[in-house]
């Protein structure tokens, strides 16, 4: 009986040491560029977020025009570890303006803004 106790202590200590592991390396991501290009009616989202681990990634980035959240992107892995970009084809004309917000899978997320000129 003593015996079963201790294991399922560990078992419950390992499991925390676990989780609180993957809340230290969480973090926001550190940088989110934005440009339009009117010709093409394209939006480039360019993030920074620098992370080893797979656990740990952008998991969806949020845009909105005018104000209006017109698309929720849904990832389950980042395309490289640091710096990497996404293209979204979106029509807009000069003085629309989009916001776009870049959420990371353990916490945090950082927004950027830009009018199309």
């Amino acid at each position: 009986m003593r015996k079963n106790i201790i294991v399922a202590a560990l078992a419950v200590f390992f499991a925390a040491v676990c989780i609180n592991a993957q809340v230290l390396y969480a973090h926001p991501p550190s940088d989110v560029q934005l440009a339009y290009n009117l010709e093409s009616q394209t939006l480039t989202v360019t993030i920074t977020h620098k992370t080893p681990f797979a656990f740990h990634y952008i998991n969806t980035v949020v845009i909105k025009k005018n104000g209006i959240t017109i698309s929720t992107n849904n990832y389950d892995k980042q395309p490289d570890p640091a710096t990497f970009s996404y293209a979204y084809q979106i029509p807009a004309g000069k003085g629309d303006s989009f916001e776009v917000t870049a959420n990371c899978s353990l916490s945090g997320n950082k927004t950027a803004s830009i009018e199309v000129k």
